[in-house]
């Protein structure tokens, strides 16, 4: 313990030493070196213990003299010892060399003028030996001054991917925290390879597995703020093949205070991998039916909705009411949005179904915009409760939308999902009913010149949401595993939470009554891969035939009840056009006349109130499945029921 902290004594007492001070023991440090090595070089060549002449004293002197020009010409003295690379041993060769053959010119010449001469082998052991003392105190006085740091970071030591303004503010930050150190960094621009930039070493991305080895690095930090989502992918995926943990800086707009980047420093996410870059939002679109109007969200303290609930604020609302049926979330959302909103803020606790609270929400508050999130989404919980499910999906939205028709709102947003496209499950397909819902009321609406409109947006996954997989993935690679997967063709969308909110609430200022609205969701992602990535991405292997002994296994357990290997966004793929946003596409999907939906809800509440759970099944499964082909497939539908 005492050799410990004598060490980190000395190491602390170099380190803070002024940098000339610095300089003029490396120079008295390599002219004591050289001088020994012309007499090592003689003591070798001679084969014994020996005493020099005046002569030989004299050349022994002269060696640092010839050498310590040629140094500083070549940076010997610029470097930091601490963060030297292996570069540092070229340069040390190159003057050694030359001051080698510097000084063994001048010794051959001297035999000349009658001094006595010096052996042929004499100036090539110089050679090697000086060589060996100058790298050798160069690169043992960076383990000396390393040593203390590695004691107490040992496994705890960082590199930083992206030397810029981020990546040095990172790294100071880190120097002043207890639990990482910053070893260097890595960067693409050849031209900061092998210089140091706030006090570390760059090196180029191809060194990484020789730096893992040297400093033990477990985590690689990447710091690219201003790059695009693709640029971070590409870098992402590069680490990925190396057993070290990655994570990311969040975006230049989230750390444009440069302040506190250490406890923003994230887990790399399935975002970081998809390289989608949101397109900038529309002002004029996202405030249209916000700014200074009464707005009611339903399942206000969801995924969806508390994001809907966060961004509306933002937006400068008349006033904001929240409807949730879990009193939790909703105290949840509430809390949060205490702090930030300026206008009135109400939440209140109960159901979509219940016609009496919703109608005189509506009429109180005068609402002119509704969000309606509120759903049970959960495929297999709503495959295992299907009464509750179509009772809250179907109904529920009936309910709101009829309120919403009475008391003359302006716009009825229904979030959808893209389940409800040929649905093989209760959930999908009952939320295609509410979007026949809707179209229903847009239809009405239309019919009586009211000017309300009643509009559906469908889209995928939502980065994070309680339904999407990733949480479980994370839990279960925390738990060390394994990774449940269905089926290994299984597709999703996905989409970040964030981006999805935005465009929603941008599609209610587009919709002109009826239409469905599809979000641009990018490539569809192989469950299986998302999988892969994750477990790399926490720093482990993936368990396989090709890799026995890896860390995690992935496990294939098949498709749940009603489960699809992949999902679509439009009922029929030719038609869905575009809209004045690039994000944001509308379909003219088929819908039911009044007269005809009338009586299959009617069908659907006898069933519910008779808890028939097969006649349910039938019906929402036959009437959303076969919404194909229009009117004439609804008529059909009605006959055969």
């Amino acid at each position: 313990m005492s050799r410990w902290r004598l060490s980190a004594g000395l190491s602390a007492y170099l380190v803070l030493m002024p940098r000339l001070t610095k300089q003029g023991l490396m120079l008295l440090a390599d002219a004591v070196l050289l001088a020994f090595a012309v007499w090592a070089a003689y003591a070798v060549r001679l084969g014994e213990w020996f005493l020099p002449n005046d002569s030989q004293i004299l050349l022994m002197l002269v060696a640092p003299l010839l050498a310590m020009p040629v140094f500083l010409k070549m940076g010997l003295y610029r470097s930091v010892i601490r963060y030297l690379g292996e570069q540092a041993l070229w340069s040390v060769l190159k003057g050694m060399s030359l001051a080698a053959l510097l000084w063994a010119v001048l010794a051959f010449m001297t035999q000349m003028t009658g001094l006595e001469g010096v052996p042929r082998a004499v100036p090539f052991l110089y050679w090697l030996i000086g060589f060996a003392l100058v790298a050798g105190s160069r690169f043992g006085a960076r383990w000396l001054l390393w040593l203390p740091t590695r004691s107490r970071f040992s496994g705890k030591q960082v590199l930083i991917y992206g030397a810029g303004n981020a990546g040095r503010q990172l790294a100071e930050s880190l120097r002043r925290g207890r639990d990482l150190f910053p070893a260097g960094f890595l960067d693409d621009d050849r031209n900061l390879h092998g210089k140091d930039v706030a006090g570390l070493r760059v090196y180029p991305p191809e060194h990484l597995p020789t730096l893992l080895e040297r400093f033990d690095i477990h985590d690689v930090i990447v710091t690219l703020p201003s790059a695009s989502s693709a640029r971070r992918r590409e870098v992402v995926a590069s680490l990925e093949h190396f057993p070290v943990r990655v994570r990311i800086l969040p975006a230049l707009t989230d750390i444009a205070n440069g302040r506190h980047l250490v406890n923003m420093v994230r887990e790399v996410d399935i975002g970081d991998l998809l390289g989608r870059d949101p397109v900038a939002a529309d002002p004029t679109l996202l405030g249209r039916c916000i700014t200074g109007k009464a707005v009611l969200v339903t399942g206000a303290g969801g995924s969806i909705g508390s994001e809907l609930c966060r961004q509306i604020a933002a937006l400068q609302p008349g006033s904001l009411i929240l409807l949730d049926a879990s009193e939790h979330a909703l105290y949840q959302i509430h809390r949060l949005l205490q702090s930030v909103l300026g206008c009135e803020l109400v939440a209140c606790l109960g159901s979509v179904g219940d016609a009496g609270l919703v109608s005189r929400l509506l009429s109180r508050h005068q609402i002119a915009t509704i969000y309606h999130a509120a759903a049970y989404k959960h495929v297999p919980m709503v495959e295992a409760n299907l009464l509750e499910g179509a009772r809250n999906n179907i109904l529920g939205t009936l309910t709101l939308a009829s309120a919403a028709f009475d008391a003359g709102v302006e716009t009825f947003v229904l979030i959808s999902t893209d389940k409800a496209v040929r649905p093989t499950n209760i959930m999908g397909a009952s939320k295609r009913w509410a979007e026949l819902v809707v179209q229903g009321f847009a239809r009405q609406s239309a019919e009586c010149a009211s000017g309300q409109r009643f509009c559906a947006v469908r889209f995928g996954n939502v980065l994070g949401s309680s339904g999407s997989v990733i949480p479980l993935f994370k839990e279960q690679i925390a738990q060390g595993g394994p990774v449940t997967v269905t089926d290994a063709e299984v597709t999703r969308y996905f989409m970040s939470i964030h981006e999805a909110v935005q465009l929603v609430i941008q599609t209610g200022s587009l919709a002109n009554g009826g239409e469905i609205f599809l979000l641009d969701m990018g490539e569809p992602v192989r469950i299986l891969d998302l999988a892969r990535n994750m477990i790399r991405l926490a720093g482990y292997t993936v368990c396989d035939e090709g890799n026995p002994e890896g860390d995690i296994e992935i496990l294939l357990t098949g498709l749940r009840p009603g489960e699809k290997l992949y999902e679509e966004l439009l009922i029929a793929s030719s038609n869905g056009v575009g809209t004045s946003h690039p994000k944001i596409m509308k379909a003219d999907e088929p819908s039911l006349d009044r007269a005809t939906l009338a009586g299959l809800i009617e069908q659907l509440s006898t069933a519910l109130h008779a808890r028939d759970e097969a006649a349910v099944r039938a019906v929402v499964m036959r009437v959303a499945g076969e919404q194909r082909d229009g009117e004439q497939a609804a008529s059909s539908v009605e006959v055969s029921l």
